[in-house]
């Protein structure tokens, strides 16, 4: 072994000397100050050329660049010096408790210094991107002390920050707020952080206070319009799998029950076209209390049997929609849809903003090469114009109309609803008035960020058609072929459900879901009032969350001059339940009444068939997303309850949930 081989050996034996705090502090100090002096130095003009100028001469003349021409070299080449010598100060060493003070009073000079053991922690600790990108958007804890790493103050770091920024394929922005080895644990921080997260800003949701429980004495009837939307949950899906919790106004318990299918019993003919099904179970959440299931499923005509459809698809190319889950993917959405489409068919497609007008006109469906050119060729480009692009789709719709088939105008946007008429009012009667002479609309809703929720649902209800949110192409496959027989074929129109509750047996009861459905009691035997259509095929499900009389479950106080004993029917029923409808092309209502009896009921969730325990588990994340007043459950007993009631599943609808289970568990911080 040589000398130097000898030295080098030794020196590794050597004490390292702890590093002294102050002089850490003081290299600090030196180094921002430099940095505020650089970016002062660029807003001057020095006499003469600086030294960055005889470099650019220099390498021009080399004809070689290193840096864009309109970073001053000096700068850069003082960030690339000194920025690792600030990031390795900060990443390895600790400031003292009076140092934190004096940070934490330079970052906010009006709040007055606390005690270093009631600081509030800031710093996180690193994380991978997507993760930064969910965290960042959340309220921080009280920042007026700062716990070990401190982070630099921002008068300081400005001129730093700016020099990274001007460098090309440079981000240090992460490190220096978050170095890596901050010493805050991610277990303890994360779950603090995801629980305070919402949906990104844009989105607006349509507010609807949640059913209350209603005291049967008193309110013995309750009435609603069935409803087969399912944008809640994909919208739901979408923000979950972004690590972000939804805005509770966004959750809609009746579309996520409704989204996933059920195996009720089928309708034997067209002119009954569904049958009721009825159970009843515990309640996972409250072991007072049963619920109720109300279930019916849409008649499926023989393929012979299916009628003629006109659709005109009305398409937003605003430059919004130049995104890829926007313009992208409603494309390819609605080629789908054409393709499952028979040669009696008719498409037309209308756009609006960018591109507007008549792209394609009433086109005979064996005509797809046509069709999916005019779909392809559109483009998105500049702001919405309108141009009466909803009274264009209605014309179309019009001189297209199949008499006897299914006429349907279809809005696909991102939330765009300048079509033509700008008061919101005007435009939900015009479209009611186009849904009496036949013609309905159903709404696509693409993207995030610009998605307005409540009046795609408030169009969707008006054209007695279904709202859907398209968030990948799984879900417009799901949409637009697998269940393609409830948007192409109507088997019933105003579908209302009444429900009268039995006092002597049920003491209370809420409707879960359905708020922007409830019909006033006279208006379920009014057939001018408009309810939900079911489409072939269709599965629609509403559940009641019921409370026995004598279960001491009750949350209301009997009144003091009125039992409420008063009841008719057997003393065994529960409820009496009736539904009203019309066939296609009819004006008058049909009605299907049927007794609710204790013989429905099991009295152990495990024998409820896997359909009851489902919706009930899905029941339960919806009221634990939106922190229901009437009962929550933790995540991880709903995604065990959903699991173990998955039964057949072959598009893996029902496995899919009990992963968002978990996850929205995760987000809230394992509640």
């Amino acid at each position: 072994m040589s000398d130097n081989d000898d030295r080098l050996a030794g020196l590794s034996r050597l004490e390292i000397p702890e590093p002294d705090a102050a002089a850490r502090r003081r290299a600090l100090h030196a180094a921002m100050s430099a940095f505020a002096a650089s970016g002062e130095q660029k807003q001057t003009s020095p006499q003469g050329k600086s030294l960055a100028e005889r470099l650019r001469s220099i390498l021009k003349q080399k004809r070689t660049w290193i840096m864009d021409a309109r970073i001053p070299v000096g700068t850069a080449a003082l960030v690339l010096l000194l920025l690792p010598l600030g990031y390795q100060l900060y990443s390895t060493t600790a400031l003292t408790p009076q140092s934190q003070t004096q940070v934490a009073a330079s970052r906010h000079p009006a709040v007055a210094p606390q005690a270093a053991d009631t600081a509030a922690p800031v710093a996180a600790p690193a994380k991978p991107e997507a993760e930064m990108q969910v965290t960042q958007q959340a309220p921080m804890a009280d920042q007026s002390v700062m716990a070990e790493p401190a982070v630099p103050p921002a008068a300081a770091m400005a001129p730093m920050q700016e020099s990274a920024r001007a460098m090309p394929n440079a981000d240090f922005s992460a490190n220096i707020a978050a170095p890596a080895s901050a010493p805050l644990a991610r277990e303890s921080f994360a779950p603090q952080v995801l629980a305070q997260q919402t949906m990104p800003s844009g989105d607006s949701f349509a507010h609807y206070d949640e059913n209350p429980v209603k005291v049967t004495a008193e309110a013995p009837v309750s009435t609603f319009s069935i409803d087969v939307d399912t944008a809640s949950y994909s919208y739901v899906r979408r923000m979950l799998t972004s690590g972000i919790l939804p805005e509770p106004d966004a959750v809609r318990i009746e579309e996520l029950i409704n989204y996933f299918p059920y195996d009720y019993p089928a309708a034997d003919s067209a002119a009954e076209p569904f049958k009721p099904s009825i159970a009843i179970m515990p309640t996972p959440w409250n072991d007072k209390t049963e619920l109720l299931r109300i279930g019916i499923k849409g008649y499926e005509p023989p393929a012979a049997d299916i009628k003629p459809a006109n659709l005109v698809f009305l398409v937003d190319t605003s430059g919004s929609m130049d995104e890829p889950d926007k313009l992208p993917l409603l494309k390819r959405a609605l080629s789908l849809l054409v393709d499952r489409m028979g040669d009696k068919d008719t498409v037309s497609i209308v756009a609006y903003a960018g591109s507007a007008g008549v792209v394609l006109e009433p086109t005979h469906a064996d005509q797809k090469a046509k069709i999916l050119t005019a779909l392809e060729n559109l483009s998105p480009s500049g702001s919405t114009a309108g141009a009466e692009g909803i009274a264009l789709a209605y014309q179309l719709a019009e001189q297209s109309r199949i008499a006897e088939g299914t006429n349907r105008v279809i809005l696909a946007t991102d939330g765009d609803f300048n079509v033509g008429i700008d008061d919101p009012d005007a435009l939900k009667t015009f479209i009611a008035q186009k849904r009496d002479t036949g013609i309905t609309l159903s709404v696509l809703g693409f993207g995030q960020g610009n998605l307005d929720d409540a009046t795609m649902q408030a169009l969707a209800q008006n054209g007695n058609g279904n709202a859907s949110y398209i968030d990948s192409f799984k879900e417009a496959r799901k949409v637009l072929v697998n269940e393609v027989g409830g948007t192409l074929t109507t088997i019933a129109q105003d579908v209302k459900i009444q429900v009268e509750f039995n006092p002597a047996t049920v003491s209370e009861y809420r409707l879960i879901g359905y708020e922007s459905r409830a019909l006033n009691r006279e208006d379920f035997n009014n057939d001018k009032v408009d309810a939900g259509d079911v489409g072939a095929g269709t599965t629609v499900t509403a559940l009641y969350e019921i409370t026995p009389k004598g279960s001491g479950g009750e949350l209301v106080d009997p009144l003091r001059y009125g039992n409420g004993e008063q009841a008719s029917g057997s003393g065994n029923e529960l409820a009496f339940l009736k539904l009203r409808y019309k066939l296609p092309g009819e004006t008058a209502s049909k009605l299907m009444e049927t007794p609710v009896t204790q013989s429905l009921a099991v009295d152990d969730i495990a024998k409820a068939s896997d359909d009851m325990r489902f919706a009930a588990a899905v029941a339960a994340f919806g009221q634990s997303l939106k922190d229901s007043a009437y009962g929550t459950m933790p995540f991880a007993e709903i995604a065990d309850l959903a699991r173990g009631a998955r039964g057949p599943d072959p598009e893996g609808y029902r496995s899919e949930f009990v992963q968002l289970a978990e996850t929205a568990g995760a987000l809230k911080g394992g509640k």
